[in-house]
């Protein structure tokens, strides 16, 4: 099955133009151009990936990403005209993955769907040293690779893939210190680039989650100057 992606752009040609590329790279694309038809299609189509303005009809970017949040696990990259760097952290916190200034460069973004999708693959696919059913038990916490759980306290934690990626990087590297560069590269596939805010917000998120203290982590420190650290104890 072809993966599918979601563009959800007012700018029909800038729309069909990706669709265009991304259908001709093997993808199955569909266009929504109205923000409040985006919340019902994505939640209803589950695709891999959405492409979501920021700049949109009925509902802005911003809102349809913060009200499908909850029930779409699936990959969000926000398209903005604006350089405005609230822009870009507002959209990682409320639950973006990533975000692509405009004008869109088609070998960027293409590289960026590839890079989500490693990703996934990454953390569903055992290598040759792990077992396909291969659950982390850290105390009350279970991450079980094979189904993409998280457990706390016999309680379901939901995640959105990219905490789910990250805890996973974390846990594999548990009682080691990982700095923002180690993160990004084995989770995103690309060179930390001094800016990259996604990993700090999805920390956050991580944290409020997973019942951690925010102004004195103890399961998911922060290590000044070097990165973060999971406690294998602290769980």
């Amino acid at each position: 099955m072809k993966t599918k992606i979601l563009v959800v752009e007012d700018d029909l040609p800038l729309a069909e133009s990706i669709q265009e590329y991304l259908t001709y790279e093997g993808y199955q694309v569909e266009i929504v151009s109205n923000g409040v038809q985006a919340v019902s299609h994505i939640l209803e189509w589950q695709p891999a990936l959405v492409m979501l303005d920021i700049m949109l009809p009925g509902k802005d970017g911003l809102t349809v990403c913060r009200e499908v949040r909850p029930k779409y696990n699936g990959y969000i990259l926000m398209f903005t005209a604006r350089e405005e760097e609230i822009d870009q952290i507002v959209g990682l916190e409320i639950g973006a993955d990533d975000y692509l200034l405009k004008p869109v460069k088609p070998r960027l973004l293409l590289a960026k769907i590839k890079a989500f999708l490693r990703r996934e693959l990454s953390t569903e696919a055992p290598n040759e040293h792990q077992q396909p059913n291969v659950c982390m038990n850290f105390g009350q916490l279970t991450i079980d690779i094979q189904k993409r759980s998280v457990i706390l306290s016999d309680e379901p934690i939901p995640l959105t893939d990219g905490e789910y990626d990250l805890l996973v990087t974390l846990a594999r590297h548990a009682d080691n210190i990982l700095s923002r560069n180690d993160l990004v590269e084995q989770v995103k596939g690309h060179y930390y680039d001094g800016i990259e805010r996604g990993v700090d917000n999805h920390i956050s998120q991580l944290r409020k989650k997973l019942g951690d203290n925010a102004r004195n982590p103890f399961k998911i420190k922060t290590i000044r100057t070097k990165g973060y650290l999971f406690v294998s104890s602290g769980w």
